[in-house]
């Protein structure tokens, strides 16, 4: 039988799934969707405030700055930068010089001109990080940052700033469109894909925010870095503060008692900070990121009702962690278990936090070309090593028994596809009949993570080194080979996917990416083992699996929408 049918029944259950849960995040009632920043004034001081206050401690007499800026009619300095002819740091050294020219003092005898530069230096330093931490904490929260720059090249202004801080960039001198002209915002919310009205602007020139206004974008006057954030703050209604990669502010409802938790952490833990407990949350609103003194811990918190057989409890994960740690498996290193449910409400795992990169598209763009191949290997490597532990010796035994693992979760699977069943899917049918009738003859038992992939590995930084397996809920004993099946379903999904990104379409000789029959033969080769003949049932009973969760996903979203009609 054809597999093609299979793999475009699921492809539509994608595309229906990801309409809906888009639909959700827009109705979710927050008002603002984008926040605008501008490069000078708000993520660097404003060169003329900056210039004045190299007047005032340089004894240069009171207007000598602003007549220096001011001179020139049309060609004057200060015209020159707002119409982006003048980067920041070519603005303050044309300003200098004529001041010099003023006070009749040589630039070449006066330290005056280097003072300028530390003093604009010193506020970039104390400035710059401030915000943009903010920036990644709004990105964190979903919602997107904009940065408006006067800068002449790209790459060559002044702000040592990531561009990842930012889903778009608008150069103005480039687009001709100097600020205030409206058609600098115009564009840069048509390139956002918002309304004026879902967006705030952070600029320091009060010319500027009012033609955003008028527009109907709402605004937020920058004199005072940290009085404007906290203004921010109030209009978003999250922290732009503690930044974390990974995490964001806790979701309302779901809140944890500070309190109990710190006397908890204080007495297991033996130390008693004197700042305060400070809380975020992962992607799983299960988990936490807890900021305890000097240490970051990640507290994940027992599901309620209790997942089913194939889920893990705190409890249990906690036996698993600690047995793969000690076999040498890369985990986050596990601290505590607490079942005192008088605490937090349900039990929990308390985890050191493993700091480094998790790539969360297939694609590593964050990864150079040449370089990306070795990532693929490490990350199946490490799964090779998963799958070579002895569960005996790992004292794994007790997540499950050996043998018929392919055969008890086919039935597992369909009858959760049942459960959630909408309509016939014919595709879906056939791949029901025709899996069991090529059930592997022999079956290998492992441990197997059950939910292994890239975005559940934490690398080193800078080499291709996993630091941390993460995503453990679904880990058993079963047949390894559906592990590395799972692993390479994202070869076949497509890349505009917003919950897993796949590779489908993609050149990957251009990116530097093995194919998935490469990467299956690394994994292989790691192992020591032949590739199956049988692989093809392999990646069927993935796309099964996947395509059932899919269609509970869809299911879930069909229920909301009834939910909300009513």
């Amino acid at each position: 039988m054809s597999l093609s049918s299979a793999a475009r029944a699921q492809s539509l259950l994608c595309a229906g799934m990801w309409r809906l849960l888009l639909i959700q995040q827009r109705s979710r009632g927050v008002s603002y969707k984008a926040v605008v920043f501008e490069e000078s004034g708000v993520l660097l001081p404003a060169p003329h405030r900056t210039a004045t206050d190299w007047e005032a401690r340089s004894c240069i007499p009171a207007g000598t700055v602003q007549r220096a800026a001011l001179s020139g009619g049309e060609s004057s300095l200060s015209l020159q930068y707002s119409r982006g002819e003048l980067t920041a740091v070519e603005f303050l050294q044309e300003l200098g010089q004529q001041c010099f020219e003023i006070v009749s003092l040589k630039p070449v005898n006066s330290p005056l001109l280097s003072l300028c530069f530390l003093t604009a230096w010193k506020q970039v330093q104390k400035q710059l990080p401030t915000m943009a931490e903010a920036a990644q904490c709004i990105r964190a929260e979903g919602l997107q940052t904009a940065l408006l720059s006067h800068g002449l090249c790209p790459g060559q202004r002044l702000l040592p700033l990531e561009q990842q801080h930012f889903d778009v960039v608008v150069e103005s001198h480039q687009e001709g469109v100097p600020r205030p002209d409206p058609g600098t915002y115009k564009l840069c919310l048509e390139l956002l894909g918002v309304q004026p009205q879902e967006s705030i602007l952070l600029d320091s020139s009060s010319q500027n925010l009012e033609v955003a206004a008028q527009l109907g974008m709402k605004t937020v006057k920058v004199d005072d870095p940290a009085a404007a954030l906290k203004e921010l703050e109030a209009h978003l209604g999250f922290p732009l503060q503690g930044f974390v990669p990974y995490t964001r502010s806790v979701r309302p409802g779901m809140e944890i008692p500070k309190d109990r938790l710190q006397k908890y952490l204080e007495d297991v833990l033996g130390a008693h900070p004197t700042a305060p407990l400070e809380l975020r949350q992962f992607e799983s609103p299960r988990s936490y990121l807890v900021k305890f003194g000097g240490r970051l811990l990640v507290l994940k918190k027992e599901e309620e009702p209790p997942s089913g057989s194939s889920g893990l409890s705190v409890s249990r994960e906690y036996r698993v962690l600690k047995a793969l740690a000690e076999a040498g498996v890369p985990v986050p290193p596990v601290l505590a278990l607490c079942e005192d449910r008088s605490i937090l409400g349900s039990a929990f795992l308390l985890l050191e936090h493993r700091a480094g990169h998790i790539h969360r598209s297939l694609s590593l763009p964050a990864v150079p070309p040449p370089r990306r191949r070795a990532w693929f290997g490490a990350m199946a490597n490490v799964l090779a090593r998963i799958h070579s532990l002895e569960p005996g010796a790992a004292e794994l035994q007790e997540l499950g028994e050996h043998g018929n693992y392919i055969q008890q979760q086919f039935e597992t699977w369909t009858k959760q596809y049942r459960a959630v069943e909408t309509h016939t899917i014919p595709a879906m049918e056939r791949l029901i009949q025709w899996l069991p009738l090529h059930f592997p003859e022999s079956q290998k038992t492992t441990l197997v993570h059950g939910d292994f992939r890239m975005d559940h590995l934490v690398f080193h930084p800078d080499r291709p080194e996993v630091l941390a397996v993460l995503g453990w809920k679904f880990a058993t004993l079963g047949d390894p080979l559906c592990d590395v099946a799972n692993n390479c379903l994202l070869w076949q999904l497509p890349g505009t996917s917003s919950h897993l990104p796949g590779l489908r379409s993609c050149d990957l000789g251009q990116l530097g990416i093995p194919t998935a029959e490469e990467y299956s033969q690394m994994y292989c080769g790691h192992r020591g083992v032949q590739h199956p003949q049988n692989w093809n049932f392999y990646l069927a009973f993935a796309f099964f699996r996947r395509a059932v969760m899919l269609q509970g996903r869809h299911r879930g979203a069909l229920a909301g929408e009834d939910q909300q009609g009513s």
